[in-house]
């Protein structure tokens, strides 16, 4: 995700998830998030940035219709974690249609609370880093989506995540048993997804995509 701010509260104390969609705007041009009760404002992302996480949506949407997969990525769309002080908006995340009848907030509020009903969420890091690697690496996995990937374009998380020296790494978290185990790619490495095992698109390829915002 973007880097993110505080949005000025009128309210002191922190809220739940029920009170921050109560609470999010209709028709809203800019988006919002739940963190530790506290809801902050994710502002509009660098050229770079915005470029990783088009590509990457238009690459998994290409595959999606290229199978005929019962997928979809949506517009809009709040994950409700098993914790009740948060609430996310993933760079890019794929629902499955058919797992859809089950959510009870999804029709009239585009609230996933099952992670059963994703197949993959992505989240394109930038200086918060931190909150993909830890905040939103441990809520995803409680919640039980099968597969996150951290798409770290720049090589900006810590060392103990992506080594050193730092380097652009895509990390692949696929849940197994209840935890995530993670597959690091980089450069030429091909990309392995449990959602899109025919997938054929190298970590180069999805960080070039950032560059090539940068020298046009």
């Amino acid at each position: 995700m973007i880097q993110t701010q505080t949005i000025p509260q009128t309210i002191l104390k922190t809220i739940t998830f029920d009170e921050f969609a109560a609470w999010y705007p209709e028709d809203s041009i800019r988006r919002y998030e739940l963190h530790h009760g506290v809801i902050v404002e994710m502002p509009l992302g660098t050229g770079r940035h915005s470029r990783v996480t088009g590509f990457t949506r238009d690459e998994i949407s290409a595959e999606i219709r290229r199978l005929k997969l019962p997928y979809f990525i949506p517009g809009d769309c709040l994950l409700k974690p098993v914790r009740n002080e948060a609430g996310y908006q993933p760079d890019a995340i794929v629902l499955d249609e058919v797992a859809l009848d089950r959510e009870p907030r999804w029709e009239k509020e585009s609230i996933i609370t099952m992670g059963s009903s994703v197949r993959l969420a992505v989240e394109v890091v930038s200086t918060n880093w931190r909150d993909d690697y830890h905040l939103k690496f441990a809520d995803y996995e409680e919640m039980g989506i099968p597969e996150y990937w951290i798409v770290d374009y720049l090589g900006l998380g810590g060392r103990k995540f992506i080594g050193n020296p730092k380097q652009p790494t895509l990390s692949v978290c696929q849940l197994v048993d209840g935890e995530y185990q993670v597959k690091q790619f980089r450069g030429d490495d091909t990309i392995e997804s449990l959602a899109f095992p025919e997938l054929r698109l190298t970590a180069e390829v999805i960080f070039r995509a950032g560059l090539l915002a940068s020298e046009l």
